[in-house]
Order: structure tokens, then C-alpha cells, then sequence
């Protein structure tokens, strides 16, 4: 892990709460003898696992009431699906109406779409992780609002940093801004490759654009193609 990782990651621990680390058994016994008497906060947990990681991630987004969709129609949270060891994770925007009734994102046509687009790089969806921005559906799949992507937005970051996928694509202009922390357009973001908390990260259109404006498909063609050689090495 390099200086700039280093640097993101402990921020984004220090955005959790995480004050420091310390290697001393000591420091450690203490830690768990304060818990017990409630006089300092509780030692950030140590997973087993990626996939028990993030089952902590989901909950800890419970029946989530943070912003105002609970209140506008959804049926159940979206979380994420797929390998939690995956070498490339997909994020999507939010969940529409097929994902909002089974609880998976990807799943109405947009998200087969997505699944040839993975065949198309000799992957399924089982190799994969996928998941969105936003958790909820927002009512007649209207673009999110600022609120709720800034409120939401968090699981995201550390379901990413679970995972720690050396590729992520960003699947249209709402999560190209979240993790990228920009106002360009897709059309402007695709085509690049660009570093976000030590991964690659290719932004490109988003299935459900593709499936109004098939012509873009040669596009998003060659932006997994550069996903396809940054997964092999050869970039």
C-alpha cells in the first residue's frame, strides 16, 4: 500500500469514529475493560471475513429511516450483491422498481443488460460485486436528490473499502460524482481511467441509458475493454 492509500484510508477511518491503532495487548485489554464500564468508546470490531464485514455494513443500515425515501413508496432496502472478494465492483445509482421487489440490485432490464456487458469480458455475475449509491428507490425512478445521495453515500464508501476491488466502474453520472466528487457529465468522465482509494476506476454509461440510446453500446464497449486489460495487467 502506497503513502496516498494510506493517507485515504486512515482518513476515512478517522470519518468512522476511529481515533487511532496501537499493536500493544496492553492498549488492547484496556480498550475492552473500559467497554465494560462504558468510560471510552468501543474498538472498531475485527471481521473474520468480507462477506461478515459486510453483512456489519447492512446492519448498521437496519430498516433505514436516515432520509425522507423510507417515506415515499420503497418496499425494502437494496444493499449490494455478489463476491465480496470480487476483483472489479460495479455502482449503479439506485434501485428501480424490479430491484425495490426482490431486494437485489440489477435485476429488471437494465440489469440484464449489465449482466451481458460482464459475460462480454468472460465474467459472471458471481465474480462480480454490484451495488448503488442510494439504497431506496426514489418514487417513479426520479433522480436522487442531493440529501439522499450525501446520506447514503457512506455504506457505499465502506462497502468499496470492504471489498477493496483493485477495478471499479461507476455506471453512470450520479455515481460517477459520488466517487469522484465532481459535476462533470458521464459523457465527459467516460473513457479515463482514474484512482479512487487505491483502485482503478472507469466511469461509463449506465444500462438503462444504453437501453434508450443503444448506439452508445460500441462506447461502453471499449470502456470494459480497458476494464477487461487493467483486470489482466496489461494496463
Amino acid at each position: 500500500m502506497n503513502p496516498d492509500q494510506i493517507k485515504e484510508h486512515l482518513r476515512f477511518a478517522a470519518e468512522l469514529g476511529v481515533a487511532g491503532i496501537s499493536r500493544d495487548t496492553a492498549w488492547r485489554r484496556r480498550g475492552v475493560e473500559g467497554q465494560e464500564s462504558g468510560s471510552v468508546p468501543p474498538i472498531p470490531p475485527v471481521f473474520a471475513s468480507a462477506a461478515e464485514a459486510l453483512a456489519a455494513v447492512r446492519a448498521d443500515i437496519g430498516d433505514c429511516t436516515r432520509c425522507k425515501l423510507h417515506g415515499l413508496g420503497r418496499r425494502q432496502i437494496v444493499f449490494g450483491v455478489g463476491n465480496p472478494q470480487a476483483d472489479l465492483m460495479f455502482v449503479g445509482e439506485a434501485p428501480g422498481a424490479d430491484e425495490d421487489v426482490q431486494g437485489i440490485p440489477f435485476v429488471g432490464r437494465a440489469g440484464q443488460l449489465l449482466t451481458k456487458i460482464i459475460e462480454a469480458i468472460e465474467l459472471t455475475r458471481d465474480d462480480v460485486y454490484i451495488a448503488n449509491v442510494i439504497k431506496c428507490r426514489p418514487p417513479q425512478n426520479r433522480n436522487p436528490d442531493p440529501d439522499e445521495v450525501e446520506t447514503c453515500e457512506p455504506f457505499l464508501f465502506r462497502q468499496v473499502d470492504v471489498i477493496n476491488p483493485p477495478v471499479i466502474v461507476a455506471l453512470g453520472t450520479f455515481a460517477a460524482r459520488a466517487l469522484l466528487r465532481t459535476l462533470d457529465p458521464i459523457s465527459r468522465l467516460r473513457g479515463r481511467v482514474y484512482e479512487y482509494r487505491g483502485a482503478k476506476l472507469i466511469p461509463t454509461f449506465h444500462p438503462a441509458y444504453l437501453l434508450r440510446n443503444p448506439a452508445s453500446k460500441r462506447e461502453v464497449w471499449e470502456d470494459m475493454k480497458l476494464v477487461r486489460d487493467l483486470l489482466q495487467g496489461k494496463r
